[in-house]
């Protein structure tokens, strides 16, 4: 039996609203959909998850249980055997030589989705993190976050230039032209590695300059062959077909940003390259012809899961204006998505995840934050000191389409997995962890090749714990890591003792506490994926994080280190601290709200229990 009439759920997830900013802009009058909403039921902080990071929290709402139990606890792991780090979110399988290789989802609860297609309920679930391979469902699924780009990676860019002596930045490759004199000028585009030679397959394109226009001809044997690019503006797709093999291709979409040009000189960057929703290598959708129906219904479009060109503006290859027009463009290609399913949308559950706002809030945090270290040396453009409040403006726009689209027997929620806060300040635990004489390196210098393997420096002969990903240390534990030297019997003791020295570590250059408290992992998450958890779990203070080195395995010149980069915003932080938004149009519990509530919310209005292993309870009143 349904719950106070309600037929019809649709949920607005935005990825990374904050409290306090949506606080100050309701009572600014700034928001006048989710005002409406508050007034029709309620508003409320909801507790997040335990790394406050996108793919856990959403899986943790999407399966109303903790991440022991979901088992996604960051989006890099690593093979304890190797110690090679590996992609969290999902994993590539090939049963021999002769089997096509196969994507496994490393998210292992059970969805609410699945639970009411089971009842014969449908859901249109649209790019939600860690849905890559979708689940086939009654209803439709469009994979997000997990969706790699035809390289394999979350996002690698290609920057082409005429300059000399450009070196690779994060996630990217680099192209040297030759001089950008009179006549064309050939090139490739770098695709996917061979599946059986492993050689990077290219394809060749010709670049016309017309300098007097601000425009160079793209030309190559892709959809459309000739492609007009403009100073200053991302151009239209190009879809390219990468051969495989004699009777085997692959293709995949890009676009191009012009960067500059002028006689002879030419800089021009290429997105990674996103699946082609018409003809992915693996499928993206459920039914897997959806992606190519949606393709057709608003035009082509991002498939990747991080599909902001972050990594290029934090390189310098385009400019904030660039990035931004790019996330304009995203916008409205979930905005077209999202009506789309609005307008064919008769039963169940609708789910659109909107994760522009978290990207914008991550690399324009500095106009917040006039004393943040990434303004320094760095102009502060007027235009873009709104695009944080214009961020929340356009989720308020998304709210105002669900109310649109409801009527009285349909409940509107929306909600953030996590708020947000600065990133000054960045702590290398790996660096602490040489510094106490529990990791030591192989070779003299200690911050170890940089273009090696993440922890290939590391002597693992002499080291008891480690670090890697956004917020955990390992222990390297006899038995379970491949070179293990910590005996099981005392783990325990040094897992305290390391606990009780981190927790509270102050940062002398500013006197703040950088990080709260270190618990170890039984604490926090319980279920039959607790053993594949960081052995300790940092809750760090406002402003800090884990190093942008400490991330890969890496270790810094110090403990502490200023975070210079645009990326000047995060959320990896105690979760108290970042705590995320919930509003609904039916009256609701607030109080003591967590993303684990969502779940068991959705099952009730339909009049069915809680999933069997759900923690949380409906807030429904």
């Amino acid at each position: 039996m349904k719950r106070l009439g309600i037929e019809r759920v649709i949920i607005v997830g935005l990825d990374g609203l904050d409290p306090a900013i949506l606080e100050a802009m309701l009572a600014a009058g700034e928001l006048p959909n989710f005002a409406t909403l508050r007034d029709q039921g309620g508003y409320g902080r909801v507790a997040t998850t335990l790394p406050a990071q996108t793919p856990v929290a959403w899986s943790s709402f999407a399966t109303g249980t903790n991440p022991g139990a979901h088992g996604i606890f960051d989006f890099v792991s690593r093979d304890p055997q190797t110690y090679r780090l590996e992609l969290a979110l999902n994993r590539y399988e090939q049963a021999g030589v002769f089997q096509p290789p196969r994507v496994v989802n490393l998210q292992r609860g059970t969805p609410f989705w699945r639970l009411l297609s089971d009842q014969g309920i449908p859901s249109s679930v649209i790019r939600c993190p860690c849905t890559y391979p979708p689940d086939p469902i009654e209803g439709r699924m469009l994979s997000g976050m997990g969706v790699p780009d035809l390289r394999g990676g979350f996002g690698t860019g290609t920057y082409y230039s005429t300059a000399e002596g450009i070196t690779a930045g994060e996630a990217e490759r680099v192209v040297r032209l030759p001089g950008a004199g009179p006549g064309a000028i050939e090139t490739v585009i770098l695709g996917p590695n061979h599946p059986r030679t492993r050689a990077e397959i290219r394809v060749p394109i010709v670049l016309d300059s017309v300098p007097d226009a601000g425009k160079v001809i793209l030309r190559s044997t892709g959809e459309p062959q000739s492609l007009v690019l403009e100073v200053g503006r991302w151009s239209d797709w190009l879809r390219v077909s990468f051969r495989l093999g004699l009777l085997q291709s692959t293709s995949g979409l890009v676009r191009f940003f012009l960067v500059s040009m002028g006689p002879d000189r030419l800089s021009l960057y290429c997105s990674p390259i996103q699946f082609d929703p018409e003809a992915p290598p693996f499928p993206i959708s459920s039914p897997e012809a959806f992606a190519g129906d949606l393709k057709r219904a608003i035009g082509r479009y991002h498939t990747t899961g991080l599909a902001e060109d972050h990594a290029a503006l934090s390189n310098g290859r385009i400019s904030e204006s660039a990035f931004l027009d790019q996330c304009n463009d995203l916008w409205r290609e979930r905005e077209a998505m999202f009506e789309h399913e609005l307008s064919r949308f008769q039963s169940g559950v609708l789910y659109c995840l909107f994760g522009i706002p978290d990207r914008i809030q991550h690399l324009f945090w500095r106009y917040r934050d006039p004393g943040h270290p990434a303004n320094r040396g760095r102009p502060f453009v007027a235009d873009h000191k709104n695009a944080i409040a214009e961020a929340y403006r356009r989720s308020d726009a998304q709210v105002g389409r669900a109310l649109r689209a409801a009527d009285d027997q349909t409940l509107v929620i929306a909600l953030s997995d996590h708020g947000f806060g600065p990133f000054r300040r960045g702590v290398n635990l790996n660096t602490w962890l040489y510094e106490q004489g529990l990791l030591a390196v192989s070779t003299g210098d200690r911050a170890g090749d940089p273009n090696g393997a993440p922890l290939g420096h590391i002597d693992w002969s002499r080291t008891k714990a480690y670090s890697i990903g956004l917020g955990g240390i390992f222990l390297n534990l006899r038995g379970r890591e491949g070179l293990g030297v910590v005996d099981p019997e005392d783990a325990e003791p040094l897992k305290a003792a390391l606990a009780a020295s981190l927790s509270g570590l102050v940062d002398p250059a500013h006197g703040a506490v950088a990080i709260r408290s270190v618990i170890a992992r039984e604490q926090v998450y319980s279920g039959p994926f607790v053993d594949e958890a960081p052995d300790l779990l940092i809750r760090f203070g406002t402003g800090y994080r884990t190093s942008w080195g400490s991330a890969m395995g890496q270790l810094g010149e110090a403990v502490f280190e200023e975070n210079t980069r645009l990326w000047a915003g995060d959320h990896i932080v105690d979760p108290v601290l970042v705590p995320g938004i919930l509003l609904m149009n039916r009256p609701f519990r607030p109080e003591g709200a967590s993303l684990l509530d969502l779940a068991p919310t959705v099952l009730d209005t339909f009049g069915l229990p809680a999933g069997p292993k759900m923690e949380g309870r409906t807030l429904l009143r």
